[in-house]
C-alpha cells in the first residue's frame, strides 16, 4: 500500500506546488472541503487529483465505512482493553439510542448532563469565585483548552487548571484564590492517580491550615463514588463516566464541568452541538468532501508517504494557545503505536510529532526552521474570519495577513535571481553572491489553512471533533488501536517503586549507575 503511494510521489518529484495552480485555475476549490460554515483548504500541497483518488482508495480499502460505523454504533473496537469508544454519545443531544452490550447508554449519558448543568446553575449563583480544576492529561488539557478559547463567553468563577505534580503548580494557583470562595473539582476516573490525588490532599490541606471548612468545597468527576464518599464528597457531587470514553476523549462529559461552569450550560451544550455536527458530517458526506477524512489522508500523505514526521499546528487565534498541546496528546497518545491490531510490529511509521504555538509568536520563534531549514515541516495553519474585539478590528486584519502570508511563502519561496534582486545595490561581486544565496527561500512546502467565521462554542465544538476524527481515520488506516495507551505504563510503574529511594527509605539496589548516580545527587543537594 505504502510502497505503492511512494512510488506515485516519486513520478511528482520534481513538481512545485505553485506550478499546480498555474496548471488549473480551480484547484483551490477542487482540494478544499467545506462542511457548516468552515473552510479546509488543502490544495498547497502536492496532492492532485490521482493522489487524491489512490489515498481514497487506501481508506476503502482500510474499511473505514465499517470501522467508524462500528465506533458509533457502540461495538467494542478498543480491542486492546475490551471497551467501546463512545466519546461521540456524550455529544448525542438528540438521544437517538446508542446501546453497549444491548443496554441503551443514553438515558444516563443525558442524565448526568443534566445534573451537571444543575449544580453549575448552582455553583455560578453561589459566593464561589473561583474554582480549581485539579487533573492531568485528559483531565486537564481538554477544559483547560477549551475555557481559554472560549474566554469571551466566560461569565461565572474564574477557572484555574492544576495538573503538574510539582509543588509549584498549586502553590502559584492558589495565592489567586480565597479559601473561603474556592471550589475544588477532583478529575480522576479511579480517583487513584497519583498526581492528581497529591494535589487534591494539598487543596484540602490549604482549607483546614486557613481555617476553612472542607465541607461543600470538593467536586469529584470520578466513576469512584467510594472512594470519592470516603473523602466525604457526597454523591450528588460526584460525576462518573464510562470506561467507554477514554481520557483525552472526555472533555465533552463530566470532565467538561468546570468548563460548563466558566462559560454557562448553554454555551457548554453550544459546544456538544458543534461536535454532533461534525459527527453527523463525518458518518454521512462522501470520502472526498469529508473533511475529517480528508484531514486525516493530507496528513497521512506528508507522513507516511513523504517521511515529513513532524506537524506543526499553527492557530492564528490567541485563545487557542493551548490547542497545539491538546492535539499533540490527542495525536501522539492515540497514535503513537509500533504493533498493529494483530501485534504484528508495523510496516511503516506511525502517529507524527505534533507542535506549535499560536499566532505570529512562532514568526519570531521557530518559523525560520519551516521557511529555511533543511527538513520540510508541514504546516497546518488555522484563523477566524472575524475576533471578539470589534475596537480591536485592525489587530485582526493584521492577523489574517499574517497567517495567510506564511502559507503563501512557504508555497512561493523565492529563488536566487529574486535574491539577488533585493540586495544588488548594497554588494556586488562575490559578496553579493553569499548575501543572496543567505536570502533564498526555497518555497514548495506544504500547508493546509482551516478558516471558520469566529471561534464560539459551536465553532470549537466542530474544531475539537475533527480532529478526533482525524486521529481515528489515520488509526483505522494504519491499522492500529488508537484508544490504548500502554506506553505510558512503564514510567508510572517506575516512579512507584523510585519513590522510597528518592526519600531514603530504600537503598537503590538493582538500579543502573546512572540512576543512582542521580539518586545520590539528589540526596546530597536536597539537605
Amino acid at each position: 500500500m505504502w510502497d505503492d503511494l511512494k512510488s506515485l510521489a516519486a513520478t511528482r518529484d520534481g513538481t512545485r506546488i505553485d506550478a499546480l495552480f498555474a496548471q488549473d485555475a480551480a484547484r483551490a476549490e477542487t482540494f478544499s472541503v467545506r462542511h457548516d460554515g468552515m473552510l479546509f483548504d488543502y490544495s498547497k500541497t502536492l496532492i492532485d487529483a490521482d493522489i487524491r483518488a489512490a489515498l481514497i482508495a487506501v481508506a476503502e480499502g482500510a474499511g473505514l465505512a465499517e470501522r467508524r460505523d462500528a465506533m458509533f454504533s457502540g461495538a467494542k473496537i478498543n480491542e486492546t482493553e475490551g471497551r467501546a469508544v463512545l466519546h461521540t454519545a456524550l455529544r448525542n443531544l438528540d438521544g437517538a439510542p446508542v446501546e453497549v452490550d444491548g443496554a441503551d447508554v443514553m438515558p444516563e449519558v443525558l442524565d448526568t448532563l443534566s445534573r451537571m448543568e444543575a449544580l453549575a446553575d448552582e455553583i455560578r449563583s453561589s459566593e464561589i469565585t473561583d474554582v480549581v480544576n485539579i487533573g492531568i492529561g485528559g483531565s486537564d488539557l481538554g477544559p483547560k483548552m477549551g475555557y481559554i478559547a472560549l474566554s469571551p463567553y466566560a461569565d461565572g468563577p474564574r477557572c484555574h487548571f492544576v495538573s503538574n505534580v510539582d509543588g509549584a503548580d498549586i502553590a502559584d494557583t492558589l495565592k489567586l484564590c480565597k479559601p473561603e470562595t474556592t471550589l475544588f473539582v477532583i478529575a480522576s476516573k479511579t480517583f487513584t492517580t497519583i498526581e492528581t490525588m497529591t494535589n487534591a490532599k494539598s487543596a484540602w490541606a490549604w482549607l483546614e491550615e486557613k481555617g476553612v471548612s472542607t465541607e461543600g468545597k470538593f467536586v469529584a468527576l470520578s466513576s469512584n463514588k467510594a472512594a470519592a464518599g470516603e473523602w466525604g464528597i457526597p454523591e450528588a457531587r460526584v460525576f462518573g463516566f464510562e470506561d467507554w470514553v477514554g481520557g483525552r476523549y472526555s472533555m465533552w462529559g463530566p470532565i467538561g464541568l468546570s468548563l460548563m461552569i466558566g462559560v454557562g450550560p448553554a454555551n457548554f451544550r453550544a459546544f456538544l452541538k458543534g461536535g454532533m455536527e461534525m459527527d453527523t458530517h463525518f458518518r454521512t458526506a462522501p470520502l472526498e468532501q469529508n473533511m475529517p477524512v480528508m484531514l486525516a489522508l493530507v496528513g497521512m500523505w506528508h507522513n507516511q508517504v513523504l517521511g515529513q514526521a513532524t506537524r506543526a499546528v499553527l492557530p492564528y487565534d490567541n485563545r487557542l494557545s493551548r490547542l497545539p498541546a491538546y492535539l499533540q496528546q490527542l495525536e501522539m497518545e492515540s497514535n503513537g503505536k509500533g504493533v498493529s491490531m494483530d501485534g504484528a510490529n508495523l510496516a511503516c511509521n506511525s502517529g507524527p510529532v505534533v507542535w506549535g504555538e499560536p499566532g505570529t509568536n512562532g514568526q519570531h520563534a521557530f518559523y525560520q526552521l519551516i521557511h529555511q531549514g533543511t527538513r520540510v515541516v508541514p504546516c497546518e495553519f488555522m484563523v477566524a474570519a472575524q475576533g471578539h474585539e470589534p475596537e480591536l478590528a485592525h489587530h485582526h486584519s493584521l492577523l489574517i495577513a499574517n497567517c495567510l502570508a506564511q502559507s503563501e511563502a512557504l508555497m512561493r519561496g523565492r529563488d536566487l535571481d529574486e535574491a539577488r534582486g533585493k540586495v544588488a545595490g548594497k554588494f556586488g561581486g562575490d559578496e553579493l553572491e553569499r548575501q543572496a544565496r543567505h536570502r533564498v527561500f526555497p518555497g514548495n512546502r506544504p500547508s493546509t489553512t482551516l478558516v471558520y467565521p469566529k471561534l464560539d462554542p459551536e465553532t470549537l465544538g466542530r474544531i475539537v471533533a475533527l480532529y478526533e476524527h482525524r486521529v481515528f481515520v489515520e488509526g483505522v488506516i494504519l491499522n492500529i488501536n488508537s484508544f490504548d495507551q500502554w506506553g505510558v505504563e512503564l514510567g508510572k510503574e517506575l516512579a512507584t517503586a523510585l519513590g522510597p529511594m528518592v526519600t531514603g527509605e530504600q537503598a537503590a539496589d538493582g538500579k543502573d549507575g546512572s540512576t543512582r548516580q542521580l539518586l545520590a545527587f539528589v540526596h546530597k543537594n536536597a539537605r
